[in-house]
């Protein structure tokens, strides 16, 4: 089966393609203000930024993979997990990701990698364990769309440019705080200017990314339901998740919880109104777009578990 077979959420694209180019636009802004108030060449600006660009682009599947204690397995090590992901791989017309397993109870699962060559997809023993092969299947699709869509990818350089932005909040700070500063024409000290603009984009920017985040977790449930053919896979996955999650002790939680932007639900989850600040949407929502998505396709909607 073709990608393009998937179908497209034309709204959702729209709305994704906008927030990239605000966000695209702010950073755009924010290096102007650097070059003018540090007088910083930008041959330099450019240079120590790609430097950082390149080392965070090809390091971030082993910084994830390392981060959460994966381990790769091969077929005779996880038979059953091999033979699902190749199946649905081939039906989703990816090249077959390497996989991991997670060494956690946690029920849950994450898709890392540069490019879908490079992808891997990681599940934990607690998903393995407490869910069922068709739910299993509707999560692995899940992260198969984030590899097809090379959402790792555009996450990445996405939320480079905040993490500099925040490095040159602080070291402004520092700056200012250890050496006095300069001042600007208006009497203002540089360091403070630079400080507060740093923030400012460190800010917004963190929001258009978290916003950029739960577009892709929707096109992602999306994708999933369109290469299995079964929504409610994913909606009987989602739900079981979220349940088993509250069963988990907070200790276990906490051990995994730098990887809640990877996982398919946040470690911990549980319903919050905060939706501004929260890279995947609320579950509700989630469960809402695969009821009509089973609709359409005819399929059965489970009812909440």
């Amino acid at each position: 089966m073709k990608r393009k077979a998937y179908g497209r959420d034309f709204g959702l694209t729209s709305r994704m393609t906008l927030t990239m180019f605000t966000l695209g636009l702010l950073y755009v802004v924010f290096f102007v203000v650097l070059v003018n108030i540090l007088n910083v060449g930008i041959f330099v600006v450019i240079l120590i930024i790609g430097a950082l660009a390149f080392f965070q682009f090809f390091t971030s599947d082993k910084i994830a993979l390392r981060a959460s204690g994966a381990k790769v397995v091969g077929p005779d090590e996880a038979p059953e997990l091999h033979a699902m992901v190749e199946r649905l791989a081939a039906m989703a017309d990816l090249p077959k990701p390497r996989v991991a397993v997670i060494p956690s109870e946690v029920p849950n699962a994450f898709a890392t990698g540069r490019s879908q060559k490079k992808a891997v997809v990681a599940v934990t023993q607690g998903l393995w364990n407490r869910l069922e092969p068709h739910e299993i299947e509707g999560v692995l699709a899940h992260e198969l769309t984030h590899v097809a869509n090379r959402d790792v990818a555009v996450m990445t350089i996405a939320s480079f440019f905040s993490m500099v932005a925040a490095m040159l909040a602080r070291f402004g700070l520092w700056g200012g705080m250890f050496s006095g500063g300069d001042r600007d024409r208006g009497g203002a000290p540089v360091w403070l200017i630079m400080f507060a603009v740093s923030i400012l984009t460190y800010v917004i920017s963190w929001m258009l990314i978290m916003m950029i985040s739960r577009y892709r977790e929707y096109a992602a449930d999306r994708g999933a339901a369109l290469i299995t053919g079964a929504p409610e896979n994913l909606m009987s996955a989602l739900q079981k998740i979220a349940s088993r999650m509250t069963q988990i002790p907070q200790q276990d939680l906490r051990e995994v919880s730098s990887m809640n932007a990877f996982f398919i639900i946040p470690a911990g989850w549980k319903k919050s109104g905060a939706e501004l600040f929260s890279t995947h949407p609320p579950l509700e929502k989630r469960l809402a777009r695969l009821s009509e998505i089973a609709r359409e396709m005819g399929r059965p909607v489970p009812v909440e578990l």
